[in-house]
C-alpha cells in the first residue's frame, strides 16, 4: 500500500512540473515572436533608407552613362531668371514665382546652357504653367518637379550635363 501511495504522489507531482515547464516554453516562444515582429517593424517602417530616394535615382542614372563625369566633383551653379507663371487651375487665380539655380557639370556645359537660354526658358515656362496647385503643394511634388526640370534641361543640353536644380525662391499665391 505504501508503494501505491508513493506512486500516486509522484504521479501528482510530475504533471505540475510539466505544466510549469510548458508555460515557461510558451512564454519564451512568445517573447521570441514579439522580438522578431518588433525587429521586422523597425526595419521596414521606422529605419531610414540608406539612399536619398529621388536624388539617388538621378545619380544612379548619371553613373550608368559611359561618358559620365565624376559625380563627386562639385559642379558649377548657374542662376536662372525668376519665372512667374499662371498655374493650370480651373479659375486661373493662382500664380507660381520660382527662382532656380542649376548645377552644371563643367564650364563647357555652362556655355551651352547660356547659349540655349531661350529654349531653356520656353521649356521651363511650359512645364511650370502645366502644373496645378496640387502638383506643387507638397514636398514630394516639389521634388518630383525638380526631377522633371532636370530631365527637360538634359533633353535640351544633352545627357547628364545638368546634375541638379535648386529652388532658391518658390512662392505660390
Amino acid at each position: 500500500m505504501a508503494d501505491k501511495e508513493k506512486k500516486d504522489q509522484t504521479a501528482e507531482e510530475q504533471p505540475k512540473k510539466g505544466g510549469k515547464l510548458k508555460w515557461i516554453i510558451i512564454l519564451l516562444v512568445l517573447v521570441a515572436l514579439l522580438g522578431a515582429g518588433g525587429f521586422f517593424a523597425y526595419k521596414h517602417f521606422f529605419a531610414s533608407p540608406k539612399e536619398g530616394g529621388a536624388n539617388a535615382n538621378a545619380t544612379e542614372e548619371a553613373s550608368k552613362e559611359p561618358n559620365a563625369t565624376n559625380a563627386t566633383a562639385p559642379g558649377q551653379l548657374v542662376k536662372l531668371d525668376t519665372l512667374v507663371v499662371n498655374l493650370a487651375d480651373p479659375l486661373g487665380r493662382r500664380y507660381l514665382k520660382v527662382t532656380m539655380e542649376v548645377e552644371i557639370v563643367d564650364a563647357q556645359a555652362v556655355a551651352e546652357l547660356e547659349a540655349a537660354m531661350p529654349k531653356v526658358k520656353d521649356a521651363l515656362l511650359l512645364l511650370l504653367s502645366s502644373k496645378t496647385f496640387a502638383d506643387v503643394a507638397t514636398m514630394d511634388k516639389k521634388l518630383e518637379l525638380k526631377l522633371q526640370v532636370v530631365e527637360r534641361l538634359n533633353q535640351i543640353l544633352g545627357k547628364s550635363k545638368v546634375r541638379d536644380v535648386y529652388f532658391t525662391e518658390f512662392v505660390v499665391q
